[in-house]
Formats: structure tokens, sequence, C-alpha cells
């Protein structure tokens, strides 16, 4: 069930509301005049669902590679990788 809160509490109430966020990293829903207005939540809560915003991007753009047909052998792709991952290792040193 989700945490619904006035603006009014948000204002008069900030500390308890923060602790709320923080302890259940759930995210408490604001209304104004009644409606829905905000939705906070903790910023560790909102780097974990940006995160996973941010994962579902790239599983969606290497799903849209497969179809456009922008793929590589196996072999090829892990040589790109440690090829990479050695230029890295050079430029650090």
């Amino acid at each position: 069930m989700p945490t619904i809160k006035s603006s009014t509490d948000l204002r008069n109430h900030y500390n308890e509301i923060s602790t709320l966020c923080h302890e259940t990293n759930e995210p408490v829903y604001i209304t104004k005049n009644g409606k829905g207005d905000l939705v906070i939540m903790s910023m560790e809560t909102y780097d974990e669902l940006f995160g996973k915003f941010e994962l579902f991007r790239w599983i969606q753009d290497g799903i849209s590679d497969v179809k456009d047909g922008n793929t590589l052998p196996l072999e090829e792709a892990m040589k790109e990788i440690r090829d990479s991952r050695n230029v890295s290792a050079e430029t650090r040193n």
C-alpha cells in the first residue's frame, strides 16, 4: 500500500517523512489540495531506480542492434573487449 501524505505534512513533518523514505526504501506520494502532486524518495532509492532504467535502456539498445543486424561473431567481440581493456591498462601506466 503506498504511503500518501499531504503537502502540509511534508512542510510540517519533513524529518519524519525523510526518515520514512530512508527506512522503507519506498516512495512517498504527496498530495496538494487533495490531488496527487509529487512523489519523493531517498536518494539511494532514486539512484537504484535510475540505474534500473539505464539498464533497461541498454538492453533495449542491444535488442535493437540485434534486430538491425549490428552484431559481431563472439570471437571478434571478445577480441575487441580484450583489446580495449589492454589499451585502458596501458593508458593508466
